[in-house]
C-alpha cells in the first residue's frame, strides 16, 4: 500500500499513544510518518467520519448519541502490522476494549488444531468482551491476519461505558442474543405491513385480557347464569370455587348440547353442564402458547390463572385473532371437520397463506415453525382418518386404529419451513396369530393414498422413499427394532444417514404408545452401543460451518450458502447425538439442548447462545423462502451473502461460530 492511501485513514481519530505504539516505519518512510504523525495529534475533536463508521456497526448503532461521543473521546487507533500480535493469554488481564477499524484479525487457542475455534473478525467487529468482563486473560491468541487499525478503550472506560449505556450493557452481558435479536427484528421489518402499535402472538396473555372475568359457583342455576352471560355480553361462564380457582367453563356449545339436546331442566346447577378441567396458562404465557392450545384442542377459550391457581382473566379466539387478523382456529376446525382430498387441498393453501401472512407481521421462527408444524400434523392426521376409515381400518368418531403414523425429519421434530417435503412411516401391531408380512399388504395401499393426498396439499413426495407407502418403512414394533439394531450395530454411511432422519421420529396418528415404546427400547439401546454415537459425532463434523479465513464464508458456485445444510443441520446433528447420549425421549432440537445442559454440565450461557443462533438461522431460512414464494420463484435454502445488509452478515458469522463452538463441544466429548 502507498504511504499516501496507507496513513490517511488515521486522520479520523484522536490519538494519544506513543509514536513507537502507533508507527513501526522503516528507511526512508520514517520521516514522513513522523509528520504524519504529528500533524494529527494535533486534531482534537471528533470527526464526523468516526459516528459514521460506528452507525454502520451493532451496538453502537443504538447507542445514545452522548454515550457514544463518551466512548469515542476516550478512544485510541492503534496500527497492527501484519503478523502482530494484539492481544494473547500470555499478556495476562486484558486491558483493552477493541473494535476492528480497518483489515482482518484472526483469533486462534495457541494450540491451534483444525478443529479448535478459529474466529475471524472484520471491520466494526469487536474483542475481547469475554475476559475483559471476567477481568482475566484472552483465552485466543488475537493476530492482526493483514494490516490492521483498531480502536481501542482502556478496560476502565469500557467497565464506565457498560454502567452509562444500557444498549451496550446489554450487548456486552448478552452479547449474542442482542445481535440475533436486533437482526432478527431488522429482517423482520422488512415483512412488516401491519400497524406498528399492533400486539402479535408475541404478546403476554396478560397484556391482551380484555375485562375482569366474570364468573359463578357450581350451584348457580343454569337459569342465573345465562342471565349474567346475556346482561354482560358474554359467550362463556367460568365456574369457580370459593377460593377463585377454575371448576369448568360454561359456553354457548355447552348451552346446546348439554342442555338443549340432552333436555336438562334450566334449573339445575351449573355444575351439572359446565365443561370441566379447563384450560389453563399463567398470565406471562404468550399468545401463541393460547393459540396452539386451542388449535390442537378445538376450543375457544384458555383461562388464565395465577401461580397458586387463582383465576386472573379468560382469553377467548376473537381476542387473539383480533392481533392477527388471522382465523387459526377456524382453520383447525375446518382440518378436523374436512371431508374430502378436495377440501383439504384448499385447506392446505390456507395453512401456507396463514404463515405467510404471520411470517408478515413479524412472529418469531420458533413460533412460526411450531404453527406450521401443528397445521401440518392437523391435515395430516385427517387424511390419515379419512383413508383408514375408508378402508375399515377404523369407524367414524370411534378409538384410533391398531398402527401408529410415524413424522419424522424436520416435521418430526416440530421445525418445519415453508419448504419441506414427506418424511413418515408406520409402526403397527400383529394380531395373535397373524403375520407381519399380512398386516403390511393390508396398510400398504392406504399409506400410498395418503403419501398421494399429502403431495396433493402441498407435501412433495420424498425422492428416496422415506414413506409409509414403501414397505421398508412400514414395520410391525419388532422389525423397527431389528432394523435400527443392525444401523446401530453396523453404522455404515447409509445406516447413519438413515438415523440422522428416523431417530427423529415422533407419533402423528394412531396409537402413540407404540412410539413410546420403540423410544424407550432405542435409548436403551444407544446407551449399551457408544461406538455408534462416536460414528454419528465424526460424521457429523464432517459438516463444517462455512466460515472462511480470507472472505467472510465458503461459498458454492452460485455463490451460496445452503442455509440449510451448512446453517441449521449442524446443530440439529449436534443436539441429536447429544441428546441420544443422555438419553432424552425429546425429537425437537431446541429441547434437546436445553434437557443436556444438565447432564454434560453446559452454562445456560452457552445454551442460549446455540439457540439463538439455531433460530436466526431459521428465521433467515423462513425469510428467504418467503420472498422467494413472494415473486413467484420455487423456494429453497440458498441464501447469497454478498445481497445481505451488513448486520445480517455480521450475525451469519456470529451463528457459524457458534454452531463451529458446538462441534467443538462434540469433537470434545468423543475426543475426535
Amino acid at each position: 500500500m502507498h504511504w499516501p492511501q496507507r496513513w490517511a485513514t488515521i486522520t479520523t481519530g484522536t490519538f494519544n499513544k506513543t509514536r513507537k505504539q502507533l508507527f513501526r516505519p522503516v528507511g526512508a518512510e520514517h520521516g514522513l510518518a513522523l509528520l504524519i504523525f504529528d500533524w494529527c495529534n494535533t486534531l482534537t475533536t471528533i470527526h464526523s467520519s468516526q459516528l459514521s463508521f460506528f452507525a454502520r456497526h451493532a451496538p453502537f448503532d443504538r447507542m445514545e448519541r452522548e454515550h457514544l461521543l463518551w466512548m469515542l473521546e476516550r478512544m485510541q487507533l492503534a496500527y497492527y502490522a501484519k503478523g502482530e500480535v494484539i492481544a494473547s493469554p500470555q499478556q495476562g488481564e486484558a486491558t483493552r476494549f477493541f473494535v476492528i477499524k480497518q483489515g482482518l484479525v484472526r483469533g486462534a487457542r495457541i494450540a491451534n488444531t483444525p478443529q479448535d475455534a478459529v474466529l475471524e473478525l472484520h471491520e466494526g467487529e469487536c474483542f475481547p468482551v469475554g475476559a475483559l468482563l471476567g477481568r482475566r486473560a484472552v483465552t485466543s491468541e488475537y493476530r492482526a491476519e493483514e494490516d490492521a487499525f483498531c480502536f481501542e478503550l482502556p478496560a476502565l472506560q469500557f467497565r464506565e461505558l457498560i454502567e452509562l449505556s444500557v444498549v451496550f450493557k446489554d450487548f456486552c452481558t448478552r452479547r449474542i442474543a442482542a445481535l440475533f435479536e436486533q437482526s432478527t427484528q431488522a429482517m423482520q421489518a422488512q415483512l412488516s405491513h401491519a400497524s406498528t402499535e399492533q400486539q402479535s402472538l408475541s404478546s403476554t396473555l396478560e397484556s391482551i385480557i380484555r375485562r375482569a372475568p366474570v364468573a359463578c359457583c357450581p350451584d348457580t342455576t343454569i337459569r342465573s347464569a345465562l342471565q349474567q352471560m346475556r346482561d354482560a355480553h358474554l359467550g362463556s361462564m367460568i365456574v369457580t370455587d370459593a377460593a377463585q380457582r377454575p371448576l369448568g367453563i360454561f359456553t354457548l356449545r355447552d348451552l346446546l348440547e348439554r342442555v338443549v339436546l340432552a333436555d336438562l331442566p334450566i334449573d339445575q346447577p351449573i355444575g351439572n353442564a359446565m365443561s370441566s378441567q379447563p384450560v389453563t396458562l399463567p398470565p406471562g404465557a404468550l399468545a401463541y402458547e393460547a393459540a396452539m392450545v386451542m388449535a390442537r384442542k378445538g376450543f375457544r377459550h384458555v383461562l388464565v390463572t395465577e401461580q397458586d391457581g387463582t383465576l386472573r382473566g379468560i382469553v377467548s379466539e376473537r381476542d387473539l385473532f383480533s392481533l392477527q387478523r388471522v382465523g387459526l382456529r377456524q382453520l383447525s376446525t375446518s382440518l378436523r371437520q374436512a371431508d374430502s382430498s378436495a377440501t383439504l387441498i384448499s385447506l392446505g393453501k390456507d395453512i401456507r397463506e396463514l404463515t405467510h401472512n404471520m411470517m408478515a407481521q413479524g412472529v418469531a421462527a420458533e413460533q412460526i415453525t411450531l404453527l406450521i408444524s401443528t397445521l401440518n400434523d392437523l391435515l395430516t392426521s385427517r387424511i390419515i382418518e379419512l383413508e383408514c376409515i375408508a378402508a375399515g381400518l377404523q369407524h367414524e368418531n370411534a378409538d384410533q386404529p391398531e398402527l401408529c403414523w410415524l413424522a419424522l425429519g424436520s416435521e418430526g421434530r416440530l421445525e418445519q419451513t415453508f419448504y419441506t417435503d414427506q418424511d413418515n412411516g408406520i409402526i403397527f401391531n400383529v394380531p395373535e396369530g397373524g403375520t407381519a408380512d399380512a398386516v403390511r399388504q393390508r396398510l400398504l395401499p392406504v399409506a400410498k393414498r395418503i403419501n398421494e393426498a399429502l403431495a396433493e396439499c402441498g407435501f412433495p413426495l420424498c425422492g428416496g422413499g422415506i414413506m409409509a407407502s414403501n414397505s421398508k418403512w412400514c414395520l410391525s414394533r419388532e422389525e423397527w427394532q431389528k432394523t435400527f439394531a443392525e444401523w446401530i450395530d453396523h453404522g455404515s454411511p447409509e445406516d447413519l444417514l438413515n438415523a440422522s432422519i428416523f431417530f427423529d421420529f415422533r407419533s402423528l396418528y394412531g396409537n402413540a404408545s407404540f412410539a413410546a415404546a420403540l423410544r424407550g427400547w432405542l435409548n436403551k439401546k444407544i446407551s449399551g452401543t457408544p461406538r455408534f454415537l462416536h460414528q454419528m459425532a465424526a460424521n457429523a463434523l464432517r459438516n463444517r460451518p462455512p466460515l472462511g479465513v480470507i472472505r467472510d464464508f465458503v461459498v458454492g458456485q452460485q455463490q451460496t450458502l445452503d442455509i440449510k445444510l451448512n446453517g441449521t443441520t449442524p446443530f440439529v446433528d449436534a443436539a441429536r447425538i447429544l441428546g441420544l447420549a443422555c438419553g432424552s425421549s425429546a425429537t425437537n432440537t431446541v429441547q434437546r439442548l436445553r434437557e443436556i445442559a444438565g447432564p454434560l454440565h453446559i452454562g445456560t450461557a452457552e445454551i442460549e447462545g446455540w439457540i439463538e443462533a439455531f433460530y436466526f438461522l431459521q428465521t433467515m431460512r423462513l425469510l428467504h423462502q418467503y420472498e422467494c414464494s413472494a415473486r413467484g420463484a420455487a423456494m429453497n435454502n440458498h441464501v447469497n451473502p454478498e445481497q445481505l445488509n451488513d448486520l445480517d452478515r455480521r450475525i451469519l458469522k456470529e451463528a457459524f461460530r457458534q454452531s463451529r463452538k458446538m462441534q467443538s463441544r462434540l469433537t470434545m466429548e468423543y475426543r475426535l
